[in-house]
C-alpha cells in the first residue's frame, strides 16, 4: 500500500489481527489500551479520531463517541455488532462495517460438529476414557441425529452454510427468520415456537441485540420437548439462560451445546455444572487463517474508506449513500 497524503487517526478498542501490523498502510492507530490510558488518550486527543476499529465485545456508545466528535467509520470485527449503539451511529451518521463471508464457513463447521458432539456426547465419552470407565463397562448409547429434522434460527450467511452441511448429510433442515427467505425451498416457519414445536433441535444463527433478546425462553423450550436438543453459535442474549438450565434439569428438552454466553467468559454455574451440555469458549470463528482474514477485511475497510473509496463491507443501516446499501445487501444478517 501507498501512503495516504495523510494519516488519519484510528481508535483500536479490542486487540485484532493485521491492525497496528502494517505501519505503511496510511492510517495512525492508537491502542488497544486500559480503560485508564483510554480516558486519558481520548481527554488529550479525541477531538482528531476519524475512525475506530473494534470487536463485537466492545460496548461503543454515545458516551465515546461524543468524546471522538469527528468519527467517520467504525470498523467492527466480526459479524455481530450488537455492542455499537446503532441509535447513536446514526444520529451521527457514522458508518459501520462488519466481517460477514471470510468467517462464514468457519462458524457453520463448528455448528456441525456441536450438534453432533452434543448428540452424540462426544467430550462425555472422551472423559469416559481418559478416566478409566471404559474397564468397568461400555459407554451408555446416544441419541441420534438420524430421523430428527434441524430447525435453523436465522437463514442469513451462516445459517445457510449450516442448512447445506445438514442436508449433505441428508439431515432435514427447517427454518425460523423474521421474513421467508427469497428463493429458498427448505420448509419456513413464522416464529422460533413453530419451528421449535416441528423440529427435533435447533441451531442458532441469529443476530444478537434487542430484537432476540431472550427470543428462546422457557415456551420455545418447552415446545422443542424431551429429546430435543440445542446448539447456540451466534449470541448468548438469544437464550434465557435460567430457563434453559430448568428446561435440562427437569427434562424438558435433552441437551444443550453452547459456544456463546450472555455475559461472557462467565458461565452460568447451573450450566456449567451439567453433564448434558457441551461448552466452548466461544470458538466460532477462531482459527488462525480465519481471524487473520477477519483482521485483513476490518484494516481494508479503513482504508478503503480514507482512501475515498468507501466501505467494503458496510451494514445497511448505516450506509448513508443508496447505491452502497443496496450492495450491502443483507449485511446485517448472520
Amino acid at each position: 500500500m501507498t501512503l495516504l497524503e495523510s494519516c488519519p487517526d484510528i481508535l483500536v478498542l479490542a486487540r485484532l489481527p493485521v491492525i497496528n501490523e502494517e505501519p505503511d498502510c496510511g492510517l495512525r492507530f492508537h491502542g488497544p489500551w486500559d480503560r485508564a490510558r483510554r480516558n486519558e488518550f481520548l481527554d488529550s486527543h479525541g477531538a482528531r479520531v476519524r475512525g475506530i476499529a473494534t470487536s463485537g465485545k466492545v460496548p461503543v456508545d454515545a458516551a465515546l463517541l461524543d468524546r471522538v466528535p469527528q468519527v467517520e467509520i467504525i470498523a467492527s470485527f466480526g459479524v455481530g455488532y450488537d455492542q455499537i449503539d446503532l441509535t447513536a451511529v446514526k444520529a451521527r451518521r457514522i458508518t459501520v462495517t462488519n466481517t460477514p463471508d471470510v468467517l462464514t464457513e468457519e462458524v457453520a463447521d463448528l455448528a456441525l460438529g456441536l450438534l453432533i458432539a452434543t448428540v452424540r456426547r462426544i467430550p462425555q465419552a472422551d472423559r469416559f476414557v481418559r478416566d478409566g470407565s471404559w474397564t468397568a463397562g461400555p459407554f451408555p448409547l446416544s441419541q441420534s441425529l438420524r430421523g430428527r429434522t434441524v430447525g435453523i434460527v436465522g437463514l442469513g450467511r451462516i445459517g445457510r452454510a449450516v442448512a447445506r452441511r445438514l442436508e449433505a448429510a441428508r439431515i432435514a433442515v427447517a427454518y425460523y427468520a423474521p421474513h421467508r427467505r427469497p428463493g429458498v425451498s427448505l420448509p419456513y416457519y413464522p416464529s422460533a415456537g413453530e419451528l421449535a414445536a416441528a423440529v427435533g433441535a435447533l441451531v442458532l444463527c441469529a443476530p444478537g441485540g434487542d430484537a432476540t433478546r431472550g427470543m428462546i425462553d422457557a415456551a420455545v423450550l418447552a415446545a422443542l420437548g424431551p429429546g430435543g436438543v440445542i446448539v447456540n453459535v451466534s449470541r448468548g442474549s438469544l437464550v434465557d439462560e435460567a430457563a434453559l438450565t430448568d428446561a435440562l434439569e427437569r427434562g424438558i428438552i435433552a441437551a444443550a451445546g453452547l459456544d456463546v454466553f450472555a455475559d461472557e467468559p462467565h458461565v452460568p454455574p447451573g450450566l456449567a455444572a451439567r453433564d448434558d451440555v457441551v461448552l466452548l469458549p466461544h470458538l466460532g470463528s477462531a482459527t488462525v487463517p480465519t481471524r487473520a482474514a477477519m483482521g485483513r477485511l476490518v484494516l481494508d475497510n479503513l482504508v478503503s474508506w480514507f482512501r475515498g473509496a468507501g466501505p467494503l463491507t458496510p451494514i445497511p443501516e448505516t450506509a448513508w449513500n443508496p447505491a452502497v446499501a443496496s450492495a450491502a445487501g443483507e449485511a446485517v444478517h448472520q
